[in-house]
């Protein structure tokens, strides 16, 4: 199995890199999905305060592995990429259970991340400047720094989103031409 794992600040590109992989066939996965699902299933609205919360509350009481741990049975395609690595311990549990890993980080400046966030407008989102800001300091805390570094390779998303497409594009293929 080759899997893609990615890592980028809320608003680098990560869900723009997720529809290019879903372009050229890949599976994927996006760990948010797992958070708000949880949210859901408590009954919660969908905002950033209350995904932030559940997030936060797992990973307090099972470790700060659990949505990679969840991720894992999810993962069953020869060839998938999983948006949304939030630390280095989920790193280490999808190295332990993959041999074949690849992490790209995304990276793009606070200032194009926050305009694309209010621009995109989903409720876990924040709506300000000061949430944004909180926001990045609660994934910092979770260890997403951490798992930067350990990324693989890496995509700069500061121009259009024409340019990032193709970009991550080309950076897919590549990953996944190694391994052929």
């Amino acid at each position: 199995m080759k899997l893609i794992v990615t890592v980028g600040m809320p608003g680098s590109g990560k869900d723009e890199l997720v529809e290019v992989a879903r372009g050229m066939g890949l599976a994927t996965l996006k760990m948010g999905d797992l958070v708000r699902d949880e949210t859901r299933r408590r009954g919660l609205p969908i905002n950033n305060a209350n995904v932030a919360r559940i997030a936060n509350e797992e990973r307090e009481k099972h470790g700060p592995g659990i949505w990679a741990q969840r991720a894992v049975p999810k993962l069953i395609e020869t060839r998938m990429l999983v948006d949304g690595c939030r630390s280095d311990s989920e790193v280490g549990i999808f190295r332990h259970n993959f041999g074949d890993l690849y992490v790209l980080g995304i990276f793009s400046s606070p200032e194009r991340r926050y305009d694309r966030l209010m621009q995109r407008g989903r409720g876990d989102d924040g709506a300000n400047l000061q949430e944004f800001f909180d926001r990045d300091r609660r994934e910092l805390k979770w260890g997403i720094g951490s798992a930067f570094v350990l990324a693989d390779g890496m995509l700069i998303n500061e121009g259009s989103l024409d340019e990032f497409r193709r970009a991550a594009r080309t950076k897919l293929e590549s990953i996944l031409d190694a391994d052929d």
